[in-house]
């Protein structure tokens, strides 16, 4: 327990920071760094006809974004196909299949990194760094500029103008993601990790047995797939291997790594919106009365610590995210450490918890941390196999893959987080018969509709192709558990698509055509359908006035309202999903306990 609080505790400490830090690029506020990368996106804007200046409503910003993601996924493609040639290809890896090519590439532009291959024999050095390095930092910066721009049609600064996609672009990779991955590389090649070229190693284990050890460029790889909350594995193992993850220190930069940016654009959201709120109340001194102006002033003007560290409704939002983050986290690690009841029965020692499918130099603890971070922060890579937790310990993941907004990644997670709080706003408005307010901005039908929607393909993508998958031939044959436990890898494998994760419960047999385009659309009506209408949503508030507030405003910025968000989550979710977890995990437990 202490070492999940100490590690908790240092997170708490490092993502403030980096949250002030991604808050004022957001905003085009001045860095340390500006002397540095004002040259450089200078150059890239001149080569590339940029105008980071010319602004864009909502609709040309999605519209720069697939485009931009469409023609990388062409490209990327042909690499795949094409990787069978002598480039970076010490190995002789030949060309990736097309259906698998497919899923590759959708997958790694979508952010999920969801792997029917084996990373060491199915790709060259080439398709590594040309594909899959590669779509890791623009995959990253593309998330998380739709994210910025988001923030910015909340924060209603302007009429029709979200910023410039390809200005988002760029300096999110030039100035977070790249600088951020040098640095943790280091740190990765400090511990062991290796980067270079040079082909696969074969020595001669203790057994006396040949043994092949990949080589190639993993730190680098490894360093982005965290950051930019990627996942995708240089190894088929993924960071439970030596070669990705191989000591405690490894473990807690890859574990920070993926933690940092999405806990910092919460922060970003609460700054910039507080921002607003100054503007919004200078604004007001020529034309309110002194009562209101006293009232404005107590709201700006004396903020308590946390609301200068998060921002008000910043705070509001972490804190809700974090509730439900440290109960997923204590189910996990409590399950686990319970052990298995059967394997006691037969006179195995439980007495470390779980540990099938585990690292010993990680433990029960690490394990359960790593777990319940990859996929609320949906980034998908493992220090540990999944599809061996316990079935309360593996239902944590599902879950959380299935809710998407805790924390989540590339800014998913709050964009997420805040349509809830756009319904829990409505829902209490309705209690009390008043229209409701989100920022000082009335949620009318418009904004309700497309949030409904925006909710409910997630969990339609899960449970319409679970449901396919085991009611088709094709399914039926990747399933290779039978019972409670099968079941709970089918939805693994949907919720982890959906969500863009890219984690598995690897005992499903998932590289057959069948798997690899129903998870393909998956993955990519799960990313941009809902960047699309988060945008839109976005586009439509920013264009309303602004509304003083009155006794009857619902305050967003409390601990109650958090409470109130977290119980919104979890009934929407128990709505939703309770049914087919009942089938799954639940039932799988009680098996094991009855």
């Amino acid at each position: 327990m202490l070492q999940l609080a100490l590690t908790i505790l240092i997170y708490l400490i490092i993502v403030i920071p980096v949250g002030r830090y991604l808050y004022h690029i957001a905003a085009g506020k001045h860095t340390f760094a500006d002397p540095v990368f004002d040259r450089v996106d200078g150059g890239i804007f001149k080569v590339c006809g940029i105008h980071p200046d010319k602004g864009m409503n909502w609709k040309q910003y999605a519209l720069a974004l697939l485009l931009t993601n469409a023609v990388m996924v062409f490209v990327g493609y042909l690499v795949l196909r094409i990787q069978f040639l002598p480039i970076f290809n010490p190995n002789g890896i030949g060309a990736m299949e097309e259906t698998l090519s497919f899923n590759t590439i959708i997958s790694f532009m979508t952010n999920t990194n969801l792997q029917h291959y084996s990373g060491e024999s199915g790709l060259s050095y080439l398709s590594q760094m040309l594909v899959i390095t590669y779509m890791m930092f623009v995959s990253a910066a593309t998330g998380y500029a739709a994210c910025i721009a988001f923030v910015r049609g909340l924060a209603g600064k302007s009429k029709d103008n979200v910023g410039n996609f390809y200005a988002d672009l760029v300096k999110v990779t030039t100035r977070v993601l790249i600088p951020l991955s040098i640095i943790g590389g280091m740190l990765l090649i400090w511990q062991g990790v290796p980067q270079n070229f040079d082909p696969n190693v074969t020595v001669t284990t203790i057994e006396g047995t040949q043994q092949d050890i990949a080589m190639g460029p993993v730190a680098a790889l490894e360093i982005i797939k965290h950051i930019g909350t990627n996942g995708g594995g240089f190894l088929g193992a993924n960071s439970s291997t030596p070669i990705e993850n191989p000591t405690i220190i490894s473990d807690l930069v890859e574990l920070y790594s993926m933690m940092i940016l999405p806990g910092a654009c919460v922060i970003m959201f609460g700054k910039m919106v507080k921002d607003r709120r100054r503007k919004t109340a200078s604004s007001s001194e020529h034309s309110a009365t002194t009562q209101d102006l006293v009232k404005t002033s107590e709201l700006v003007s004396k903020p308590s610590f946390t609301a200068k560290l998060y921002g008000s409704e910043g705070r509001t939002i972490f804190f809700a995210m974090g509730i439900i983050f440290l109960i997923g986290l204590a189910v996990c690690y409590f399950s686990e450490l319970a052990g298995n009841p059967k394997l006691a029965e037969i006179g195995l020692s439980q007495s470390m918890g779980s540990m099938e499918g585990k690292e010993v130099r990680f433990g029960i603890a690490q394990s359960a941390m790593f777990t319940t971070t990859t996929t609320s922060f949906t980034t998908g890579t493992v220090n540990n196999m999944h599809d061996t937790l316990t079935p309360l310990g593996g239902m944590i993941p599902l879950l959380h893959m299935m809710l998407n907004v805790v924390f989540g990644g590339k800014g998913v997670g709050l964009m997420n987080m805040i349509m809830y709080v756009m319904l829990g706003v409505f829902l209490c408005g309705l209690m009390i018969g008043r229209t409701p307010e989100y920022l000082g901005k009335k949620i009318e039908g418009r904004e309700m509709k497309l949030t409904a929607l925006c909710i409910i393909i997630h969990p339609f993508l899960i449970l319409f192709f679970s449901a396919l998958a085991v009611s088709t031939s094709g399914g039926l044959e990747g399933i290779t558990n039978p019972g409670f436990h099968g079941l709970s890898q089918v939805l693994y494998e949907y919720s982890s698509s959906a969500a863009n994760n890219g984690s598995g419960f690897e005992g499903l047999a998932d590289n057959t055509m069948f798997w690899n385009i129903t998870a393909g659309l998956a993955m990519f009506f799960g990313r941009y359908l809902s960047i699309v209408i988060q945008l839109a949503i976005a586009g439509s508030l920013m264009k309303k006035r602004f509304v003083s507030e009155s006794v009857g405003t619902l305050h967003t910025d409390t601990a109650s309202f958090a409470v109130i968000l977290v119980f919104v989550v979890y009934i929407f979710a128990a709505l939703t999903f309770f049914p087919v977890l009942a089938l799954g995990p639940i039932a799988e437990h009680l098996t094991l306990w009855a």
